[in-house]
């Protein structure tokens, strides 16, 4: 049995609730339904109830003239709606008004988004409209993006580019370097300020509809003052708008997202997207919850807080959701993140909470709008949840005396990523739930069978793990499991004349994995080599030993005489090398089990493949099932009536049935590619080779220490590398001084040095310099 509020009864058209009032009987409970007459309206009546200003029933109205269910409008959202008025033209049956009233006001069917989203609370039908025009459109882009991405991958990535820029090079300069919003550049500015229109247009549209019909006599008809009625509309207007941002919110941090790769975007580099969705869905929705709670009290009708309605909106749920997210939202703001970051990675899984009862508040139809983002996101994180739960085979680690650590993992040879790619990974030794992300230093292309990353030890779960690898003996095994790698689909920067890769400490490790790449190109390829020069600033001199892994063991197979490189280092806390505390890098073998594997694609070698398959066979299969559940199971309750069965039921159900699509055809997909991997893996298995126990060289090529220097790459980053002590980098006198026609500014480090950088190129009066910031930290 459903209640509708006072101000629901009130919103009924004067003359059909008075015809209401005159024709009705209440009947016994033990009766069964009887139909009534209301104006050419047949009314079958199920344990109604009517005293005073309130009623309780469920309603199958039907025009007296046709078997076709006529599907009203109700109380959605504390707004008011109503049966609409059924006029009869001469020489034709009973008509459908083209006006409904909605509360305070008339809309009619150009004021779309307001009437639909009415519409589609009460009709299963309008579920697949939603799913139409909102769902399919996104995952046939995002599957069309897989096949895309897939072809990509095997054309030569190493073709040569043009040194000129493109037209729309002058768009990615910086536009704002300082400021809430961070480094914007001038296409993110476009985009954002098309947004924010979109936004406002959709608030003084909603507005102007809502706000034109309330007049001081509809208010008293209300039993209102106009200011309340206005009220509550606003309150509803700000959920429809934060509505919008929803829809967005979960593309940015879906890593393994096609849609993202085809704007040239990694979910590294989105992330900023998503806390600026993120802030604008919490605002909204809190100010949409704040001004029904005002309108609730001044009204007294705070009960309606408690009201989970069986049909229609359940504010219990609404509220449910606000408090989740705006946990998040306190904990994400920059200083409680940095600071205590456990804190806020914990409470952001109150996510599934959130999205879990919003769908319980506005029902499974109308959340179909915001579906998309959250379904590729739901099969990112599964995928995600099925990787992790293979541990890798960690093969060996070198600790650095600057309290760092290269850890090297077994990799498939089938395995190709980018540079400046991530990986995310979890010590259960350390923690059993801390998941942290790092970028990828090896090359896939001369480290065919190994995956490299360098962890600095600068908060307790790095510290834990570099004490633990550091007292840790040879031979001794070491649990790992990984996600990822995740990265961009191409290699940007040899379009380049020149790159400029500034870096502050830790930052250095994106341009490991480049200057790698460019070697790997400058000795097996005839591509045209940029020129590089590199300024890192370190505190101290021990953190030189990070230049150390500009090269890999495998490195002296490489002819480097193309390869134009300086290397400019800066040790801004000391005046001299400290001689004495000299320490060298060690190399720890580690012994794998024989039940972790070689990390690989998720998915294996045509990840991209599978992932479009997976996406278009878990949409047909919902499709499926929730075709099958309204038909055979809510049909014979409901009659497609939408004002008997259950919402809530409705919603568990749709997301139960979606989650099960999605799990089903995810595993069996993973589950064929593992077998497949398997194969692959018998001929990697080399956990029992014996290893030495130190790196070849241990001493450090960057202070002229005792190494053999008979090969050339040794030779070549030797004398291009320049220690400079005591001093910090001049960075706008180095990078104005570039006279390239085509220059790539890279940084990577903390967010000073990031604006510094940004501001030297958004001012300088040529237009050579493209600046790109590449960053880790949220």
């Amino acid at each position: 049995m459903t209640s509708y509020s006072r101000d629901a009864m009130n919103a009924v058209h004067l003359n059909t609730r008075l015809n209401f009032q005159q024709h009705y009987t209440p009947p016994n409970e033990n009766q069964p339904p009887t139909t009534s007459n209301l104006g050419g309206v047949h009314i079958e009546e199920h344990n109604m109830e009517f005293s005073g200003n309130q009623y309780e029933a469920n309603t199958n109205l039907s025009l007296a003239t046709s078997d076709t269910p006529y599907y009203p409008v109700f109380n959605c959202a504390g707004v008011s709606t109503s049966v609409p008025n059924y006029t009869q033209e001469e020489g034709s049956g009973f008509q459908t008004p083209n006006v409904v009233n909605l509360g305070f006001e008339e809309f009619n069917e150009g004021n779309y988004g307001f009437v639909r989203q009415r519409q589609f609370q009460n009709s299963p039908f309008h579920a697949g409209s939603n799913i139409l025009i909102y769902t399919f459109p996104v995952l046939f882009i995002a599957t069309l993006g897989c096949i895309f991405l897939h072809l990509v991958k095997y054309a030569n990535v190493h073709d040569e580019r043009t040194s000129k820029g493109t037209r729309f090079d002058s768009w990615s300069r910086p536009a704002i370097t300082k400021g809430p919003l961070g480094i914007v550049s001038w296409i993110e500015l476009c985009f954002l300020f098309m947004f924010t229109a979109l936004l406002i247009w959709s608030i003084s549209s909603y507005t102007h509809g809502m706000f034109k019909t309330i007049t001081r006599q509809s208010a008293a008809m209300m039993g209102v003052k106009v200011w309340k009625a206005k009220l509550q509309s606003v309150a509803l207007m700000l959920g429809l708008v934060g509505n919008i941002c929803l829809a967005f919110l979960f593309f940015p941090v879906t890593r393994g997202s096609s849609i993202l790769r085809l704007f040239g975007l990694t979910s590294e580099s989105s992330v900023k997207y998503h806390i600026w969705l993120g802030h604008a869905v919490m605002a909204l929705f809190t100010a949409h919850g704040l001004c029904f709670i005002i309108f609730w009290a001044d009204t007294h009708q705070l009960s309606e807080m408690l009201e989970w309605n069986k049909v229609g909106i359940s504010i219990v749920a609404g509220e449910v959701s606000l408090f989740a997210g705006i946990a998040m939202w306190m904990t994400s703001f920059p200083r409680i993140r940095r600071k205590l970051f456990e804190l806020f990675f914990y409470t952001h899984h109150l996510y599934i909470i959130f999205v879990v009862f919003f769908v319980f508040h506005v029902g499974f139809t109308y959340s179909c709008i915001t579906l998309p983002g959250f379904y590729l996101f739901l099969i990112d994180r599964y995928l995600r949840f099925l990787q992790s739960q293979q541990c890798v085979c960690l093969v060996s680690a070198r600790v650095l005396p600057c309290q760092a650590v290269e850890l090297n993992f077994s990799k498939s040879p089938g395995l190709r990523y980018y540079p400046t790619s991530s990986v995310f990974i979890n010590v259960p030794s350390i923690s059993k739930l801390q998941w942290h992300p790092f970028t990828v230093t090896s090359n896939s292309n001369m480290e065919p069978e190994k995956l490299s990353i360098v962890i600095k030890s600068e908060g307790k779960w790095s510290q834990k793990l570099f004490e633990k690898l550091s007292s840790t003996t040879p031979g001794h095994h070491l649990q790992v499991s990984l996600e990822g790698p995740y990265g961009p689909s191409s290699t940007q920067f040899l379009r380049h004349d020149m790159l400029v890769m500034v870096s502050g400490g830790s930052g250095i490790t994106p341009f490991i994995s480049i200057i790698r790449e460019l070697i790997y190109i400058a000795g097996s390829t005839g591509c045209k080599i940029p020129k590089v020069l590199l300024v890192a600033a370190f505190k101290k001199s021990t953190d030189l030993a990070m230049l150390e892994l500009l090269l890999p063991l495998s490195g002296t197979n490489y002819n480097m005489s193309r390869l134009q490189i300086q290397i400019e280092a800066y040790v801004t806390r000391e005046t001299e090398p400290l001689k004495d505390n000299q320490k060298f890098l060690k190399t720890l073998w580690l012994k794998p089990n024989a039940s972790e594997r070689p990390v690989s694609a998720v998915l294996g070698q045509n990840n991209w493949l599978w992932l479009g398959a997976i996406i278009t066979s878990s949409f047909i299969m919902f499709l499926l099932l929730i075709a099958i559940l309204n038909r055979y199971y809510i049909y014979p309750i409901d009659h497609n009536m939408g004002m008997i069965y259950s919402y809530s039921e409705r919603a568990a159900l749709s997301m139960w049935l979606l989650c099960v699509s999605i799990a089903v055809t995810a595993s069996a997909a993973f589950v064929w590619n593992k077998k497949q991997k398997a194969k692959e893996m018998v001929q990697i298995q080399n956990n029992d080779i014996p290893t030495p126990m130190t790196s070849p060289g241990t001493g450090s090529w960057f202070n002229n220490a005792d190494i053999e220097l008979e090969n050339l790459p040794f030779q070549t980053f030797t004398r291009a590398t320049q220690v400079h002590y005591g001093v910090r980098p001049n960075l706008k006198k180095i990078v104005t001084e570039c006279e390239e026609s085509n220059v790539g500014v890279f940084v990577s480090g903390p967010r000073r040095m990031k604006q510094e950088i940004a501001t030297i190129c958004s001012s300088c009066v040529d237009t050579n310099l493209h600046f790109e910031s590449i960053s880790f930290s949220w």
